[in-house]
């Protein structure tokens, strides 16, 4: 199926960005302008639901956004690619690993949503299925995962782009996959992977990626990203550019010198 997509830079080493449950393909424009174009080729996708893909129905799973990340990669010509996510976006590429590990370099997760799903207490799960129609429940979680600290005027932005970018039967499903999904068992942790979680985030911190991430891969690392919440890409995003572009770069250096150790 055709997919909407941008694309920043032309670089040798492809890398497929997956955008979080309040964003879409345009959520990290903040970091495009100090994105390695030379470097890398970045492809920001949209989800079935979301941006430009708004009015296309699908089952809106987690499954369905990696078989269609996959296609996308394919109609690019990307043998191998390296994965970027974002909360959602998070289990998300872990998913496209797991069904195509020979394809993937490496992983970062963003504050992301671990392979085995959230489980929320009553209220916090309503609050989040409610979400989906009432933009104040927007905000209210949005200022919630930034540690409360940032100007109202942003949290009603984010809230008001969320809503505006993507549908509401997209929103409510795409809660449930990420919530409810666990596919954990399929993980055999064999990727390079780098998360960052921001100091300020409640949920998608480091104890939970201890419990998870370090668990599943034995070549995960971790890094807080100092004065962010749950949206480095728009509260620190030269940071944020800066921890994952030098661990991609890492990876393929890596990866050369095998190559020509084979040779």
């Amino acid at each position: 199926m055709p997919n909407t997509f941008h694309r920043v830079g032309n670089g040798p080493h492809p890398v497929l960005v997956l955008h979080g449950w309040f964003g879409d393909a345009r959520s990290f424009e903040q970091i495009e302008p100090w994105l390695s174009g030379h470097a890398f080729s970045y492809v920001f996708m949209d989800y079935r639901g979301y941006g430009s893909m708004q009015e296309t129905r699908g089952a809106y799973t987690i499954d369905e956004i990696a078989a269609d990340a996959l296609a996308l990669a394919d109609a690019l010509g990307f043998t191998s690619f390296s994965l970027i996510g974002h909360s959602m976006g998070g289990m998300a590429i872990e998913r496209i690993a797991a069904c195509a590990p020979e394809r993937v370099r490496a992983l970062v997760a963003i504050a992301p949503v671990p392979c085995g799903g959230i489980s929320y207490d009553t209220a916090t799960r309503r609050l989040l299925e409610d979400a989906a129609g009432c933009v104040d429940k927007r905000k209210a979680i949005i200022d919630r995962s930034t540690g409360g600290r940032l100007p109202s005027s942003w949290v009603e932005w984010k809230a008001a782009y969320s809503a505006a970018h993507s549908s509401p039967e997209a929103f409510a499903a795409y809660f449930r996959a990420w919530a409810d999904t666990d596919f954990s068992n399929e993980i055999t942790g064999q990727h390079p992977v780098k998360v960052l979680v921001g100091e300020h985030d409640p949920t998608f911190n480091a104890g939970l990626m201890a419990q998870t991430y370090l668990r599943r891969y034995p070549h995960a690392i971790v890094e807080i990203l100092k004065n962010a919440g749950h949206y480095p890409m728009n509260e620190t995003p030269l940071a944020l550019v800066a921890a994952f572009e030098s661990f991609l770069a890492d990876t393929a250096a890596v990866a050369n010198t095998h190559y020509s150790s084979a040779l």
